[in-house]
């Protein structure tokens, strides 16, 4: 299945002092970005705070075609939240909602874009570590974290396939078409993702054993 971007950039190998910062600092930028989402008022200090998060993404060396590939999938979103925000609450109000999401995106993406997806999950792994004696288990999250980024690129790859499949044969507009085809590729999917799991020792058995 074809690869697709969405919203986040993947790694890209390099030697940047982006790449060379610790992953702590690399999660509190996002968790900045996040709560300042919140906080900002002012269209144009988001604005601000934008430039500033591309700036960093294109110090990293990542390329901007690639911060262009990661943000696309989001405008059509953008566009609607901006044009109903604009109706309802004015131009400045929508103006600040699209930037401030566009300031996580673009943060998280430097985080993906800097850090192997092995060395993000060893940090969400490590992060999760003293919710462990309330019971959690950290690399049992980590791995579901790993096949969310693993299954999403899969399922928007399937999708996409299907689509223009469709659109060959003229049933773009046949919901069937397109449904039906990318659930049953879905649950497949599932099934071979379950399968490998329970070959490790994870999964059903192991949830039944605690």
């Amino acid at each position: 299945m074809s690869g697709h971007s969405l919203l986040l950039a993947s790694y890209v190998p390099g030697t940047s002092v982006v790449h060379r910062s610790p992953l702590w600092l690399k999660f509190l930028l996002v968790l900045g970005c996040g709560m300042a989402s919140f906080l900002i008022a002012d269209w144009a200090v988001a604005a601000g705070v934008l430039a500033l998060m591309c700036g960093v993404f294109l110090l990293s060396g990542a390329g901007a075609s690639r911060l262009v590939r990661a943000v696309r999938p989001l405008l059509p979103v953008l566009l609607a939240i901006g044009l109903f925000q604009w109706w309802q609450l004015g131009a400045p109000t929508a103006a600040r909602i699209v930037l401030n999401v566009l300031v996580c995106v673009v943060a998280a993406s430097i985080l993906t874009a800097t850090t192997p997806v092995q060395a993000l999950l060893d940090g969400v792994a490590s992060l999760a570590g003293p919710f462990r004696r309330f019971g959690a288990d950290p690399e049992r999250f980590a791995l579901t974290i790993a096949i969310m980024l693993r299954s999403i690129p899969f399922i928007a790859g399937a999708y996409a396939g299907v689509r223009d499949s469709a659109r060959a044969r003229g049933l773009e507009r046949n919901p069937r078409a397109l449904v039906l085809p990318v659930f049953i590729t879905t649950v497949a999917f599932a099934r071979q993702t379950g399968e490998a799991l329970a070959a490790r020792g994870l999964g059903e058995a192991d949830d039944l054993d605690d």
